[in-house]
């Protein structure tokens, strides 16, 4: 039986887990709305604050980070777990954002597909291109739901296109080959 040990804690909903070559771990605080790097020895810094809900994160061949933006959840707290719910009231919009980690400065390179809106971006995988699959999760209100799919994205912010529109998606994976996305 391996022994565990908890690195850092007082995270906000942390996801998306991007290693470096340092031994830290940059991940997202989606409650937070913010980019983190946890140094191996617990450190806690602040790589960025985007707003809106941080979710899946990649490194991006240009050393940039890239980020699914979902917009923001509700949030409720069930018996000391906490759970997100459907867009809150200072929603706008999804959006794919790029983050200079240096600088932690934060440029939106995708808010809209062919004049739609994106809604809920969630998880993010780069190919052998340089370019990357995201998927989105769609986003739940009190009484609509917009829909999400899966999309392609090229790193310099010249080109989207939706490769499946619907049903929400939630996770994307590339074979070892890159020829095949799994949601």
């Amino acid at each position: 039986m391996h022994a565990h040990s908890i690195v850092a804690d007082g995270l906000a909903f942390p996801e998306g887990p991007v290693w470096f070559e340092d031994g830290s771990v940059v991940v997202v605080e989606i409650k937070a709305g913010r980019v983190t790097r946890v140094h191996p020895d617990g450190r806690k810094d602040v790589i960025a604050t985007p707003g809106g809900g941080p979710n899946g994160l990649a490194l991006g061949p240009d050393g940039a980070l890239y980020l699914c933006n979902n917009g923001g959840f509700t949030w409720s707290d069930a018996g000391g777990l906490l759970l997100p719910g459907g867009a809150p009231d200072d929603y706008t919009t999804g959006r794919i954002e790029r983050i200079d980690v240096a600088t932690g400065k934060v440029d939106r390179l995708y808010d809209s597909c062919d004049g739609h809106p994106l809604s809920g971006p969630n998880d993010i995988v780069f190919d052998a291109d340089g370019g990357f699959w995201f998927t989105d999760l769609g986003k739940h209100r009190a009484h609509s739901t917009d829909t999400g799919g899966l999309y392609y994205g090229k790193a310099d912010g010249s080109g989207i296109v939706c490769a499946v529109h619907g049903p929400n998606m939630n996770g994307v994976g590339l074979s070892p080959d890159g020829r095949t996305v799994y949601t």
